[in-house]
């Protein structure tokens, strides 16, 4: 193991920042103590939660909110080792055991159906209990199981999703829809089985959605979901959507609510401005958003993970009763999924930026805040990279004194290596569109070399398992809570339990929804 003092650490110069780092022993040892008292000047806050918010980092493991936490800071000028992500400001930390009843390493449908219905369920399901079969429509009936949000809404509470993914897909999905198939997001989706037995798709089920008021705000994207094969995509138009029944969701959406649709970022900042109260959807892209190293370049501008959770926030606090606001924030998955590190860590700081909105937006005191992910991944960061050497980089260890090394650290092979990497997927590639990594066959092993930039947006970092798609990882993801009963979040959790929480702060009744 390569081993170096804490002290020549102290004097390294950073390569980001020409600044020295404030460190000292005594600064450590006065940082310990300051900690501790305010660990003893914790008071649990027993109050009911007037107001829930949820957030959840999709793909977002331990691995990825470390790197995450440096890129971040790095993108500020600090070594990023000592910087903090909005959610670690939260008093409360736990763990999440997150596998599926069928699944040693989870999926999302399954996760997310946990923290929304309170059991756990089998991989591809959503908000239906174990007894269902995956794609199997006449299973599900009699066996969907009733969501936090559905609950919330019965009581009157204001209700809203907000995801940079389809809003629907797996995880926002989740929240407000019962399928025995996540896939089912457009009536195309339907097996015969299904149509036969009378299922409906996800995205009818949001449109149809009835419970309560109903949901006050929507905004994510997926809009061919909505939209049948005749007409264009407004953005798009060499798009079409995906409807083979002919219906135009949209526009039902608008008729039965009289609320009002956005597809863009300008109309939703005009519409905000106005300070319009009715129901909101805003669905801003044909399928994904765009991740948010991306979304500078779209053709019509979209609104960031933070712009939306705040619009969403200031739309629903106005309900005197209270609201559950769930964010998700989509993409940090799918980048993962490509083996691409540099999106994964974008969409990360995105989803720390709207955890910060929220939190300046918000008072502890009445709002239970949850910061959490579905499941991790297959993400590794290792190698013994000196304090503040670029996250994104190749490995630079320190030299004989300490300092950072001029030259990468080389392998027993002679190549360098970078710190971030994959132990499956699609591999390496030192610069490539998304579009094409998804049709391309996997480059597994070692390509890497010293003239590579691998800190560009496009470059893929290696794995070891040839697979067209990463895969998620089984290991635990965090819990990160304030608020009002925040503390009970204080162990290693099976992830139904995020539900119980929830349902226990709101001052639910915790006898219904069994099944």
């Amino acid at each position: 193991m390569n081993k170096f003092s804490r002290s020549a650490l102290l004097c390294l110069v950073l390569p980001l920042a020409s600044v020295v780092l404030a460190e000292s022993p005594e600064s450590w040892y006065a940082d310990g103590e300051a900690a501790i008292a305010k660990a003893l000047a914790l008071k649990p806050n027993q109050t009911k939660a007037k107001n829930i918010i949820l957030f959840v980092g999709d793909g977002m493991g331990i691995s990825t909110v470390t790197a995450t936490r440096i890129y971040d800071g790095q993108s500020r000028g600090s070594s990023g080792e000592e910087n903090s992500l909005a959610w670690d400001a939260l008093p409360y930390t736990a763990l999440s055991k997150t596998y599926n009843t069928n699944l040693q390493t989870p999926d999302s449908a399954g996760t997310m159906s946990a923290m929304m219905t309170g059991i756990k369920t089998g991989h591809g399901l959503i908000s239906v209990n174990q007894k269902v079969l995956l794609g199997q429509c006449a299973s599900s009936k009699g066996n969907q199981v009733e969501t936090f949000l559905e609950q919330a809404a019965q009581r009157g509470m204001a209700t809203g999703i907000v995801s940079t993914a389809r809003i629907t897909h797996a995880t926002p999905a989740a929240t407000y829809a019962h399928a025995a198939d996540r896939d089912w997001e457009n009536d195309a989706d339907l097996t015969e089985e299904a149509r036969k037995n009378g299922c409906k798709d996800i995205a009818r089920q949001l449109v149809e959605f009835s419970v309560g008021e109903g949901l006050d705000v929507i905004l994510g994207g997926g809009r061919r979901n909505f939209l049948p094969t005749s007409e264009q995509d407004p953005e798009h138009p060499e798009v079409t959507g995906k409807r083979t029944d002919g219906r135009n969701l949209i526009d039902e959406w608008r008729a039965k609510t009289q609320g009002e649709f956005v597809w863009n970022g300008a109309q939703l900042a005009v519409l905000e401005k106005a300070n319009n109260r009715a129901k909101l959807l805003g669905l801003f892209s044909p399928s994904h958003m765009a991740y948010e190293l991306d979304r500078p370049l779209e053709r019509y501008s979209e609104p960031s993970l933070a712009e939306m959770t705040q619009i969403a926030i200031n739309r629903l606090k106005r309900n005197k009763k209270g609201y559950f606001l769930m964010v998700e924030g989509g993409r940090i998955d799918h980048a993962h999924h490509a083996g691409n590190a540099a999106r994964a860590l974008g969409d990360g700081k995105a989803l720390s930026d709207a955890v910060a909105k929220a939190l300046a937006l918000v008072d502890l005191k009445d709002t239970l805040v949850i910061v959490t992910a579905d499941h991790s991944h297959v993400f590794t960061m290792g190698g013994y990279p000196a304090r503040g050497n670029p996250i994104l980089g190749l490995v630079h260890g320190p030299d004989q004194n300490g300092v950072r090394a001029t030259m990468p650290t080389l392998a027993a092979d002679g190549k360098p290596y970078t710190t971030l990497g994959y132990i499956n997927g699609p591999g390496y590639a030192e610069q490539a569109s998304l579009a094409a990594r998804e049709i391309a066959e996997p480059n597994p092993g070692r390509h890497i070399h010293q003239k590579v930039d691998v800190q560009k947006k496009g470059f893929f970092q290696e794995s070891l398992v040839p697979l067209s798609s990463e895969t998620h990882g089984g290991e635990d993801v965090a819990i990160y809570a304030g608020g009002p009963w925040a503390h009970l979040f204080h162990s290693t959790h099976e992830q139904n339990y995020i539900y119980h929480v929830m349902r226990y702060a709101a001052g639910f009744n915790s006898a219904a929804n069994r099944k």
